[in-house]
């Protein structure tokens, strides 16, 4: 399993990488264009080469994904919205597949009043017309992942049975997976707690998807408790979930080609060394015990130190 982190990206893409490669992390995460602003990505091929130089010579980073802004709703009511989301789509997995990135992550959206069932459908055929539309001259594209919702807000992609739908939905196409958010998942509603909860858990997701569609993991402890459907991160082993499950769940034998990546706050300013150290740890911890009994449970928040 390859471990990394979302970083900041004050100063440029370069930048971020650079901070990558300090904290030792093996995979980065990136924004192609602001996550909060109506902002299309750069244009200037040079920039995107000089990137793609970089991170073809890094001794620590050998992966790069990107995650979609979070104002893309491509099921918003509101039509204005919903054309811009569709070409900002298109725009960032442009700019993902020219930084040399595996894959751009998407949260699904909101339906906000549309049927479940249309909203679905909806998502899954935008996300295919998105992908034939950003495709270069030469076929390539990066992968599109629907990552799993913690459930407010009318949001699809809540539940496994969700995941497998859009991904039906976006006609099965071989560039359309899944991205598992840790916290999201226990804030849906699922537990994973022992190595027997969370082996179920992952069993149920790879049958419903099928083979090869979980490709990224979002690493994350939460704070608030199993249910709760809101979107809340914290560093691993100070919330709700607990070092124990996240252990549990990271051990899993069908999870060991994935990469993860850290959203954690850190210490305000985002995932630290000291983060993908803990990230590591709880790996090696859950490989370790696998099959060995249950690992200690999350016991609720506590503070750090």
């Amino acid at each position: 399993m390859r471990i990394g982190a979302q970083v900041s990206q004050a100063g440029g893409w370069l930048a971020a990488l650079r901070r990558a490669e300090d904290m030792g992390a093996e995979v980065v995460q990136l924004f192609a264009q602001s996550n909060r602003q109506w902002r299309p990505p750069p244009s200037s091929d040079e920039l995107y080469a000089c990137f793609r130089q970089a991170l073809g010579a890094s001794p620590v980073v050998g992966q790069v994904v990107c995650h979609a802004p979070y104002l893309i709703n491509l099921i918003s009511p509101d039509r204005p919205t919903a054309r811009r989301s569709r070409s900002f789509l298109v725009a960032n997995l442009r700019a993902a597949t020219a930084l040399g990135a595996t894959a751009l992550v998407l949260h699904p959206g909101s339906h906000r009043g549309v049927g479940e069932g249309s909203a679905l459908a909806r998502v899954g055929r935008a996300a295919r017309r998105a992908l034939e539309e950003a495709e270069q001259a030469d076929g390539r594209v990066c992968q599109l992942l629907f990552e799993n919702t913690a459930g407010a807000g009318g949001t699809v992609g809540r539940t496994t049975a969700e995941l497998a739908r859009l991904v039906e939905a976006a006609g099965a196409d071989p560039r359309v997976g899944v991205c598992l958010d840790t916290q999201h998942l226990f804030a849906s509603g699922v537990a994973f707690a022992t190595p027997e909860e969370a082996q179920a858990v992952v069993e149920a997701l790879l049958a419903a998807l099928g083979p090869g569609r979980l490709r990224l993991l979002h690493l994350n402890d939460s704070k608030v408790p199993l249910g709760a459907n809101r979107d809340r991160h914290a560093n691993l082993g100070e919330g709700w979930i607990g070092a124990g499950p996240l252990a549990c769940l990271l051990g899993q034998p069908d999870l060991q080609g994935l990469a993860a990546v850290l959203e954690v706050p850190g210490a305000g300013q985002g995932p630290r060394p000291a983060d993908l150290q803990a990230a590591r740890e709880l790996h090696r911890a859950g490989l370790a015990r696998l099959g060995e009994g249950p690992l200690p449970k999350g016991r609720g928040p506590r503070r750090a130190g």
